[in-house]
């Protein structure tokens, strides 16, 4: 399988509509806003876990295009299964940014009510999958639900997201087998950000890409560059409508890197040389799109800031928000755990309310 990479913008200066993309000028702005947004939004979140206002963090810095350009292809009823650096893609889902900022205070408004570590999200309304750390868990959630879907008949997909570490898992492999045998509706997206944690490639794969191993499990993998918003989408979509169709799955490998350590206890200047950073800010997703869409006169300087400005009000916004609200009602330990109490939980619940009474 050819290593060649599919680009739409390619560096943003030379601004050429593709004519073959089911998108409106709106929607090119929304995907820009989204970028700029979800930067604000994980700047903000590293400055907080850095204040010990909460306690962790992970970035996707430098991966906004394959977050944005993913998601955007999906329908509203279509199914989400993504990995914690992810955040703007549920941003594109509908998602409103200050119940992402409660999820990472752990609150009272957090949907999971503190039970999951900061960006481990979950919104059922947007059929946005709980997220969950250990790697590669959500690709067989995914392959799951597809199977689901074709057995019911539906018109829906199920789109995964994961890292390049995660095709090292056994999980992948599972996932990716089941898919090609029962040509399941799901959609394997791949960003490939270069390292997991501190492994590089070259410790991941002996392939010459992650796209061709869809290969030995029956479907198509293609290559697409991942900080080329309009690619991503491009690439997905296809594969998306391929797969609502009933026509099987597609790998679709996103390369792109993290300019941003793993996470807000990492520290990525140990392992990543210096010109690692120096050739991918010339990339950066962000900028490439905004010099496309001033050649097309959406954007100018008077534009942008605005954008700019708003995502940092929106934000900030949002944690003022967030930090208003105190932590999760005590009686949530024990809710949503089983239908019915059992006796012995009945029992704990009462040790613990009988404890808190006597200080």
């Amino acid at each position: 399988m050819a290593a060649e990479l599919l680009q739409v913008i390619g560096d943003g200066k030379k601004a050429q509509k593709d004519r073959t993309l089911d998108l409106s000028d709106s929607d090119l702005l929304r995907m820009y806003e989204t970028m700029v947004q979800v930067r604000a939004f994980d700047a903000k979140m590293l400055t907080l876990q850095r204040q010990g206002r909460i306690g962790f963090y992970l970035a996707g810095t430098g991966q906004e295009a394959d977050q944005v350009g993913a998601a955007y292809a999906l329908e509203p009823d279509d199914w989400m299964f993504p990995h914690y650096r992810d955040p703007a893609a549920a941003l594109v889902r509908g998602v409103p940014i200050e119940a992402m900022v409660h999820q990472c205070f752990g609150n009272a408004k957090d949907p999971v009510k503190g039970r999951q570590m900061p960006v481990h999200y979950s919104f059922r309304e947007q059929n946005f999958f709980s997220i969950s750390s250990p790697l590669t868990t959500q690709v067989v959630h995914a392959v799951g639900t597809a199977h689901a879907i074709k057995y019911k008949g539906d018109k829906k997909v199920a789109l995964t997201t994961f890292g390049d570490g995660s095709s090292s898992e056994g999980d992948f492999h599972v996932a990716m087998n089941w898919a090609g045998v029962y040509k399941l509706p799901v959609v394997f997206v791949l960003e490939n950000n270069q390292y997991a944690i501190s492994v590089p490639l070259k410790f991941q794969t002996a392939s010459e890409t992650f796209a061709q191993k869809a290969a030995a499990y029956g479907f198509e993998g293609v290559r697409v560059d991942g900080n080329d918003v309009l690619a991503v989408y491009k690439a997905v979509k296809t594969a998306v409508d391929k797969a609502r169709a009933g026509k099987g799955p597609t790998l679709v490998e996103c390369v792109t890197a993290r300019i941003s350590s793993h996470s807000s206890s990492d520290d990525n200047t140990r392992y990543c040389p210096p010109e690692f950073f120096e050739e991918w800010k010339k990339k950066d997703p962000i900028d490439r799109f905004e010099r496309y869409l001033r050649g097309l006169s959406l954007l100018d300087d008077k534009k942008v800031k605005e954008i700019q400005e708003k995502s940092t009000a929106t934000v900030e916004a949002a944690v003022k928000a967030a930090e208003a609200v105190g932590p999760p009602p005590v009686d949530t330990i024990v809710g949503d755990v089983y239908e019915e109490m059992t006796p012995q939980l009945k029992r704990q619940w009462e040790d613990l309310k009988r404890e808190m009474e006597e200080g």
